[in-house]
C-alpha cells in the first residue's frame, strides 16, 4: 500500500545569539499520509536545532525563510542518513496504524439505527434499569 505524504509546519521557536537574530531552534510540524482510498493518518512532531551546530555562513534571515526550506531541515533530521536521528520508520508506522484503525473501526449500531427500524426507540430497546 503506497501512501502520499503532505508535510506542514505548525510552529517555530527562535532565539537571538551573538550577531544573529531569530535563529530557528525548534519546530513543530505534521505529516499526513493518504492511501489510495483517500484514508488518512497523521503524525505530529517537534524537531529541535542546536545553536552550536549553526553555520553562520549558511544562515537565512527569519523573514527570508520558506516553509519548504524549514521542512527540508526537518526531513533531513527525521528521515535523513543519520541513524541517530532518523525515525521515519516510527512516523510511517504511526500513520499506517491510524489508517488501519480508521479503515477497520468497529461501529456500534443501536436498534433504532438499523435499516429496518422505524427510527424510534421502544421501551424494550432500552438497556439497563427502567
Amino acid at each position: 500500500m503506497g501512501l502520499t505524504y503532505e508535510w506542514a509546519m505548525r510552529g517555530l521557536k527562535k532565539q537571538n545569539s551573538g550577531s544573529l537574530n531569530d535563529i530557528i531552534i525548534g519546530t513543530q510540524w505534521q505529516v499526513v499520509g493518504t492511501n489510495e482510498d483517500g484514508v488518512t493518518g497523521q503524525f505530529t512532531g517537534a524537531t529541535p536545532f542546536k545553536l552550536s551546530e549553526l553555520d553562520p555562513s549558511k544562515f537565512t534571515s527569519f523573514d527570508d525563510l520558506t516553509q519548504e526550506q524549514v521542512l527540508s531541515w526537518i526531513k533531513n533530521v527525521v528521515s535523513g542518513s543519520n541513524p541517530a536521528t532518523n525515525y521515519w520508520d516510527h512516523i510511517s508506522e504511526r500513520i499506517n496504524d491510524e489508517i488501519f484503525k480508521t479503515k477497520h473501526s468497529v461501529v456500534e449500531i443501536l436498534s433504532h439505527e438499523l435499516p429496518w427500524s422505524t427510527g424510534s426507540i421502544a421501551d424494550s430497546d432500552i438497556v439497563g434499569p427502567k
